[in-house]
């Protein structure tokens, strides 16, 4: 019987740009935190997976940390951080070799003192440094033996995470599971939904709401979220992977390079994803950056559903405003669910997830040749493709390309001439017939090869 191991959790914590980004993306092996040399860049709490030798763990990337922070989006981001502490098994404190101790250090490590959390101390920055007489200034931190290292060249990280893991590990043994590791819904396919739109659209709001806690910081200032943080939730015995991601803004307004990085990310995040929930402001109405955001996650071939936020907050007269602007400017949506709801309130949170539940069912819809094959064959019965010259496009039959979105591609001769209006004809007749709504579907055609012309 399988065994499983307890993960220990590791946050990372410290103040502005002492590099705990760059020491997370060395520990997951990964470039899932943007890192740049601006302070403040990281902002919410993310997750990702490391390994030392046989050991798996958890590490937590926090944002600079101001326990004296009295106001704006310094408070909500000192949250992240002591929700982060508190639900760690070791706490990684990050100071910075090369600047040495300030104020900010000494009251982070009173504050983790008090935690009563197993605090291990880095200092980065330090190569060079690892037998200097610099070193011993910070033990006046009182959290132990200072560690250098160099989070940048991964000079002394193992030996920090491998010292800082040992007590943990031996006294979380593993144990048997409980639970079937056979059982079909264990196996069930997660559900990565990245949540897109554009800046101050409720989007981290509605991961809260979804999750119920603060999870990611929703603030009333456009930008807030920078990076793509990913969270596992589960609802009604699903299992997903909510991704929220930073407000895309048109071309000609993303002015700051964190704001560049964001948008990638944000991108990637997109191309990542199963279904994207592209998230619509009911009080600021359709506007072409929206439509920019879904002809990406179109392009990209991605399941989607629409929620309209802040429905509440609009009376009828707008309400048949902001209708009549989707139809206007995101027709080539017809495909999509369009739903309402309100992440501040909760409401229309159930339909939601069901529509996401439909589309994801509808991209991985596994569709046989031969009822693929008479479908074709019924849809050009009632109308068949036009003729090029003297000659009329023969198909002969269909068959799944691909998933995700669902590709269908169909043989025969002569099928170069068919037009789009008749391709868009076929991908309607199939999307009824299979139901499958909430995703794009490709319709691709592949001409029979003649041997003999060649050589004729």
């Amino acid at each position: 019987m399988n065994r499983i191991v307890f993960k220990p959790v590791v946050a990372l914590v410290g103040r502005t740009n002492v590099g705990k980004s760059t020491l997370f993306n060395r520990l997951t092996r990964s470039r899932a935190a943007l890192v740049a040399n601006i302070s403040g860049l990281t902002r919410d709490r993310h997750y990702g997976e490391g390994r030392v030798g046989d050991h798996p763990f958890i590490v937590v990337d926090t944002g600079g940390f101001e326990p004296v922070a009295t106001r704006g989006i310094l408070v909500e981001m000192a949250r992240q951080t002591e929700q982060a502490i508190a639900e760690s098994d070791v706490v990684v404190l990050l100071v910075d070799g090369r600047e040495g101790i300030n104020a900010h250090d000494h009251e982070i490590a009173r504050l983790l003192r008090k935690a009563g959390q197993r605090v291990v101390l880095a200092v980065n920055k330090a190569e060079g440094m690892r037998d200097h007489a610099d070193m011993a200034l910070f033990h006046e931190l009182g959290l132990g033996q200072p560690h250098p290292i160099s989070a940048a060249h991964g000079d002394g990280v193992v030996e920090l995470i491998e010292g800082a893991l040992a007590p943990v590990i031996a006294q979380r043994p593993a144990i048997e599971p409980s639970d079937d590791p056979d059982d079909p819904e264990a196996r069930d396919h997660r559900i990565k939904l990245a949540i897109a739109g554009r800046p101050n659209v409720g989007k981290s709001t509605l991961i809260n709401t979804l999750v119920g806690e603060e999870r990611v910081i929703a603030y009333d200032q456009p930008g807030t979220t920078r990076d793509a943080i990913e969270i596992e939730f589960e609802r009604g015995g699903r299992q997903y992977t909510l991704i929220d991601t930073a407000g895309l803004r048109r071309r000609g307004k993303v002015f700051e390079t964190i704001e560049k990085f964001s948008v990638i990310k944000t991108l990637q995040a997109i191309e990542a994803s199963n279904v994207v929930l592209l998230l619509l402001d009911a009080q600021a109405g359709v506007s072409d950056q929206d439509a920019h955001i879904a002809g990406f996650a179109l392009e990209a071939g991605r399941a989607l559903v629409v929620g309209l936020n802040k429905w509440d907050a609009i009376d009828k007269e707008q309400r048949e405003w902001v209708q009549r602007e989707y139809e206007r400017k995101l027709r080539f949506l017809s495909f999509a669910s369009v739903l309402t709801l309100s992440a501040l309130k909760g409401q229309g949170l159930a339909p939601i997830l069901k529509a996401v539940n439909a589309a994801h069912a509808a991209a991985f819809a596994k569709l046989s040749t031969p009822k693929l094959t008479r479908s074709l064959q019924a849809a050009v019965e009632q109308q068949p493709p036009p003729r090029k010259g003297i000659f009329r496009p023969k198909m002969r039959y269909a068959h799944q390309g691909g998933q995700n979105p669902p590709r269908i591609i169909i043989h025969g001769n002569a099928l170069d001439a068919i037009p789009d209006s008749y391709r868009r004809y076929l991908e309607t007749r199939f999307r009824d017939e299979y139901k499958l709504a909430g995703t794009p579907l490709r319709v691709e055609f592949k001409s029979s090869h003649n041997p003999y012309l060649e050589d004729k």
